[in-house]
């Protein structure tokens, strides 16, 4: 009787440890550890250059180191598998743009469902795309940019097929009843030098990925896809200002794997609001020509949930194959 007493005392203990272990746990604040993004793309494009940004400040309010780690590849599908595999603690985010909401529709195998998988943390920030060609292109303006696609064989360039680069001059493109060959690279920064030296006609970029050519002059900007001109190019003309009923507007947003808690989700919204609302990220990134626009986690997957059957039309009416 005495060994069972001692045998019943053990097991309580044991027992005592490990919920006082879990409750200890559970009740650990968050973060604890560095938090991680991760960008689908290389280094030096707009979505990572945005991400870096919006990470330091993060780190501030939260009170850990936020890491930005890039893992390009496989049109961005890389990164967002990872990041769906990784557990749902908050601790790995992932950085994506319109191609997030597109490539499900593209892709025989996405791996991934945007709306099932990942739930939304909030956006870093919108911009538009500017419409480039080399500096020793014929090409003017647009209207003279569409005058000579009708009777050249001319190409555009993109970082990946369906993502916004390659998604913003295929909608132009389509309105117009152009037809260009698409040159796809693994990001918009590798295919700058391409379309600089003129072996690729044009692209869709960001303006922070592409800026350094834009100063140097070795790119000419033919137009912008915002409603109104953007600020670090108030002498280039919008799509509309040149007669031509087109706009696209570029986003990147955070997202974590979908099972993350509310309350986890909850204070990482609350750090991205004071990114986007610090004054000398306001100004960097409106310098950068991006606008921070900050949502709720909430209205951006209600934004994430219009968008994925929106995309999936648009896929439909471009016709274009599955991969």
């Amino acid at each position: 009787m005495q060994v069972l007493n001692l045998l019943c005392a053990s097991v309580l203990a044991v027992l005592a440890q490990g919920i006082t272990a879990t409750v200890t746990q559970a009740a650990e604040p968050f973060p604890s550890k560095p938090v991680r993004i991760i960008v689908p793309a290389a280094a030096g494009g707009s979505l990572d250059i945005i991400a870096r940004l919006v990470a330091q400040k993060m780190g501030e309010k939260l009170g850990q180191t936020v890491i930005v780690e890039n893992r390009a590849g496989g049109d961005t599908l890389v990164a967002t598998r990872y990041v769906k595999d990784t557990p749902a603690d908050g601790y790995t985010l992932l950085a994506q743009a319109n191609g997030f909401t597109i490539l499900p529709s593209l892709k025989q195998d996405a791996g991934y469902d945007p709306l099932k998988d990942f739930t939304a943390i909030g956006l870093m920030a919108r911009s538009p795309m500017i419409m480039l060609v080399s500096a020793n292109d014929p090409s003017r303006n647009v209207k003279e940019f569409i005058v000579r696609a009708k009777s050249d064989k001319l190409s555009f360039a993109s970082g990946g097929v369906g993502g916004p680069p390659h998604m913003a001059a295929a909608m132009f493109l389509r309105m117009q009843g152009l037809e260009l060959t698409n040159v796809p690279y693994k990001g918009n920064s590798l295919a700058l030098p391409d379309v600089v030296a003129g072996r690729v006609t044009t692209i869709f970029d960001g303006y922070t990925s592409c800026v350094a050519y834009l100063k140097s002059g070795k790119l000419r900007p033919l137009a912008v896809t915002s409603a109104t001109r953007n600020g670090p190019l108030p002498d280039v003309p919008t799509f509309k200002e040149q007669g031509i009923d087109y706009e696209y507007t570029l986003w990147m947003g955070l997202l974590a794997r979908a099972g993350t808690p509310k309350e986890i989700v909850g204070r990482l919204s609350e750090s991205l609001q004071y990114a986007t609302s610090s004054k000398d990220l306001i100004d960097r990134l409106v310098s950068e020509g991006a606008d921070p626009s900050f949502v709720t986690p909430e209205a951006f997957n209600k934004y994430l949930a219009a968008e994925v059957p929106q995309m999936e039309k648009l896929v439909m009416e471009l016709k274009l194959p599955r991969q």
